[in-house]
């Protein structure tokens, strides 16, 4: 069966057979259990295990799996079944997938679309393959997609890195992106948990070579988490988890209950 994924060190077709890819040239690629391929040459690796680990994927399943973020996957596949509404035969790329979530909410959006995932954490990909099995996923990077010169038709981005060269590579022309950025007070009421002068983020249109920026959807709601595991598996998710001081974390790690502003701004670009 032909594979949507291409050979990472040739660039030639894959096809995928029961227990590995194989391309023309003989590069071989095990397939998981789980059903997905490690595409990610050693020497585009950063670590050993590179990206989330198996801790941090798990937390992340467990509060998406609540549903708290459930508006901006249903936005994202009504967004997805419209621009798509006129391609008899599309290809979905998530790059930067994550465990899933999202792409299964795409995937549902587009019963005839050929959907794939990458991203660098084997552990996060391994569960994709599991929520998605009519999917095609792979450990790979976002700067070398293990994907063919336009053949992609959407391609979203969810909180992940952004290859405005490579996605631009892939997409067939007038393909688009969908590109989720959090708002100016997204989670506004735990940083003044985490922080004495917390402050908005800065957002802004970016203008990315080879494409048309369209529109900008904003989403914006509040949500409760009533549990103390929830606020803390929120934390982890965010880059706060890194640089917030420890007296913040503390604070935070006591609360029981938290309410606090969601906000995300999903932006549409049309490749030219």
């Amino acid at each position: 069966m032909k594979s949507l994924f291409r050979c990472p060190l040739c660039a030639k077709a894959l096809t995928r057979e029961e227990h590995r890819c194989l391309c023309p040239t003989g590069h071989s690629f095990d397939r998981a259990a789980e059903g997905y391929t490690h595409l990610l040459p050693a020497n585009q690796k950063n670590s050993k295990n590179p990206g989330d680990d198996k801790q941090m994927v798990a937390a992340r399943c467990a509060f998406l799996d609540r549903g708290y973020y459930a508006p901006l996957q249903e936005t994202l596949a009504a967004l997805a079944a419209q621009l798509l509404e006129n391609t008899p035969s599309p290809v979905l790329l998530d790059s930067g997938c994550g465990e899933g979530y999202y792409t299964a909410g795409l995937a549902a959006a587009l019963p005839h679309a050929a959907v794939a995932g990458i991203d660098i954490s084997k552990f996060a990909v391994r569960r994709a393959a599991k929520r998605v099995p009519q999917g095609e996923f792979a450990v790979a990077s976002a700067y070398h997609l293990p994907i063919a010169d336009a053949s992609v038709h959407l391609l979203a981005n969810i909180f992940s890195p952004l290859s405005a060269q490579e996605f631009e590579r892939v997409l067939v022309p007038g393909g688009h992106f969908l590109y989720v950025v959090p708002s100016e007070r997204h989670l506004w009421q735990m940083k003044q948990v985490l922080y004495d002068a917390p402050y908005e983020n800065p957002v802004k249109q970016e203008n990315y070579e080879g494409f048309v920026w369209q529109q900008a959807v904003p989403l914006r709601y509040t949500v409760t988490l009533d549990r103390q595991q929830d606020i803390m598996a929120l934390f982890g998710m965010t880059p706060y988890a890194w640089k917030t001081p420890k007296a913040g974390v503390e604070r935070l790690s006591q609360l029981t209950a938290l309410e606090t502003e969601i906000g995300f701004d999903i932006h549409i670009y049309h490749k030219a």
